[in-house]
C-alpha cells in the first residue's frame, strides 16, 4: 500500500452526513457511534461524532484531488446540491487558481470540500 493521508471531519449526524455523501458516489467503509468511514474509488472521508458543531463557525476543511472534476462537480448538481453563495449544502463552481482549477463544495455540516482538479 502507498501512502496516504485522509481527511478526520466533523458529523452531527452520521445519518445526515453518510446519505449527503452517499447521494454523491460515496459508499460505506465501515461505521460504528465513535467513527465512520466513506469511500468514492480512492477517495476516503473519515468522520467523527460532533453534535454540538454549529456549521456558522465550522472551520474545517479539507481538498479532494480528482481526475475529472467537471464530471464530479455534476453528480454534485445531480444529487441537488445547489449552486448558490449562502447556507449549506452547496456547490461552487471550477476557477482557474493560480496553476490550478478548484470548485468547492460545503456539506450539511458546513465543512469546506475543496475539489481541485488533478
Amino acid at each position: 500500500m502507498t501512502d496516504q493521508a485522509t481527511p478526520n471531519l466533523p458529523s452531527r449526524d452520521f445519518e445526515v452526513t453518510e446519505r449527503f455523501y452517499v447521494a454523491l458516489g460515496f459508499e460505506r467503509g465501515s461505521r460504528d457511534d465513535g467513527w465512520m468511514i466513506l469511500q468514492r474509488g480512492k477517495l476516503t472521508l473519515e468522520f467523527f461524532p460532533f453534535p454540538t458543531l454549529d456549521p456558522l463557525v465550522s472551520n474545517f476543511s479539507c481538498c479532494l484531488r480528482v481526475d475529472d472534476l467537471a464530471g464530479f462537480h455534476a453528480v454534485c448538481k445531480a444529487a441537488g446540491v445547489e449552486e448558490k453563495t449562502t447556507g449549506w449544502p452547496r456547490l461552487h463552481p471550477a476557477r482557474e487558481s493560480g496553476p490550478m482549477v478548484m470548485a468547492s463544495l460545503i456539506d450539511p455540516d458546513g465543512t469546506l470540500v475543496r475539489l481541485i482538479q488533478n
